[in-house]
């Protein structure tokens, strides 16, 4: 898959199937992970992934009361342009104990936060294998119980930075909207232009 297609293509993908992802795709997705940039090397992580579907159900127990917690605290009300984003994330709150994989996300100590760069690799892998995937931190309500049904030690330091959630998705792969860029890039100055003027998508997959 060409690196544009998979950079522009990959979004949150919250509607998926049950079919179990193979172990040897997890694989490659995972392998591809680790190679992210780390913070002076020190690789302060740990992935965990989950298919177990009794674990996974007591896990989507407390994804759903901690998406009802999120509701209640911060989107009682929403701009009807983010209540179609709103619909998607309540669908897989109601669903999560059907979402076939769960890739949890955990770093050690101040540097821990070196996670993300291989979250974000292990999405764009899973795109280039049809997986779609989510990343949420919303069992960060529940945490205390997610370390728990997870035997994370609770001496080690370690922090939940997210979970991403894997799937084939029943819907289609497409180019996000977005603000076009030169209205959320600056150059030198926070109010001054960076000097781009395309609004469109650079890439739209005709090229």
């Amino acid at each position: 898959m060409d690196i544009y297609e998979a950079l522009y293509t990959t979004r949150s993908m919250r509607k998926v199937t049950s079919e179990p992802i193979p172990h040897d795709v997890q694989e490659r997705i995972l392998d591809a992970a680790i190679r992210a940039p780390s913070g002076s090397n020190r690789q302060p992580w740990r992935f965990l992934l989950v298919d177990d579907p009794d674990l996974r159900q007591q896990i989507a127990t407390l994804y759903l009361d901690g998406w009802n917690q999120l509701n209640l605290a911060r989107y009682g009300t929403v701009t009807p342009e983010f209540d179609r984003v709103r619909r998607s994330a309540d669908y897989l709150a109601h669903h999560f104990a059907e979402v076939p994989l769960l890739l949890f996300a955990f770093g050690q100590g101040e540097s821990g936060s070196s996670v993300y760069p291989a979250l974000w690799s292990a999405m764009l892998a899973a795109r280039a294998e049809g997986v779609g995937t989510t990343l949420t931190t919303v069992l960060s309500y529940n945490r205390d119980e997610v370390f728990r049904l997870l035997g994370v030690p609770a001496d080690g330091d370690w922090r939940m930075y997210g979970c991403v959630t894997m799937g084939y998705p029943t819907g289609r792969w497409g180019v996000a909207k977005r603000l076009p860029l030169a209205d959320v890039t600056a150059r030198n100055c926070w109010d001054q232009s960076a000097g781009f003027t395309t609004g469109e998508p650079l890439w739209s997959g005709d090229q």
